[in-house]
């Protein structure tokens, strides 16, 4: 049986406790994102694959299809901002 992808995701900041839903991109991983509580720059823990791994209370798209995100191998360098 197949189970239906869920696309958004809650992201909790942990600097500040804000709390956003946002709509995960089926085609990548989200190595960035900006608080809208306090402006901090959110970046993967060290062995997720992007920012909704590590700090929302939904896998991304890549892990609930595959178990795994093979299309998000390679973390950009700061500064290279990719979605």
């Amino acid at each position: 049986m197949r189970t239906k992808m869920i696309l958004r995701s809650t992201i909790t900041c942990p600097h500040c406790g804000t709390a956003a839903t946002e709509t995960m991109p089926t085609d990548a991983c989200q190595f960035f994102y900006d608080c809208t509580g306090c402006g901090a720059l959110l970046r993967p823990k060290s062995g997720d694959c992007c920012v909704f791994c590590s700090y929302g209370d939904v896998a991304c798209p890549p892990i609930q299809k595959n178990g795994t995100a093979d299309c998000c191998a390679v973390v950009p360098a700061p500064g290279r901002h990719h979605a």
